[in-house]
């Protein structure tokens, strides 16, 4: 774990990062094409017009191969949300999601934030045990039409 590096995501790991999202996403959980044009949609915003003081996005990599990614976007004054939180399967397990998910909270606090909040879907048990076990609150949960399929969509929050 000491080999893995989390840095600054650059803009040049964009076409990486939605390739990643959209080939995992459709592999494992059956999203169809509409999810890595949203992902990109994302990105481009983020290189375009984020904040350099109060967002910001990692990668993480161990010997140059990228493995991850979190970030950390204004929701608003306040709020800081979580987006774009992957791990590629050989990187998980590892103790480097928890790695990355305090890195971006950490971050949060020092940008002067005074809570979190993401979205993502019940299916991701993993992450939401992640979540949970760092003091993340469900806030709620809604059955949702998304990328071509059924799912329930969740809520969370922190306070920082």
């Amino acid at each position: 774990m000491e080999d893995i590096l989390i840095r600054q995501f650059h803009a040049d790991d964009t076409p990486w990062l939605v390739e990643q999202h959209g080939r995992l996403y459709q592999r494992d959980e059956g999203f169809d094409d509409t999810f890595a044009p949203l992902v990109e949609r994302i990105l481009v915003d983020f290189n375009a017009s984020h904040d350099q003081l109060r967002e910001r996005g990692w990668i993480a990599e161990r010997a140059g191969a990228r493995l991850g990614s979190i970030f950390c976007v204004a929701l608003d004054d306040h709020t800081a949300k979580l987006r774009l939180f992957l791990l590629l399967p050989e990187a998980r397990g590892q103790g480097l999601g928890k790695r990355m998910l305090h890195t971006c909270m950490a971050f949060a606090r020092s940008a002067g934030y005074r809570e979190m909040a993401l979205w993502t879907h019940e299916s991701h048990r993993a992450v939401c045990a992640l979540y949970r076990a760092s003091g993340w609150q469900l806030t709620g949960s809604k059955k949702v039409h998304s990328f071509g399929l059924d799912l329930v969509e969740q809520s969370w929050k922190i306070p920082l």
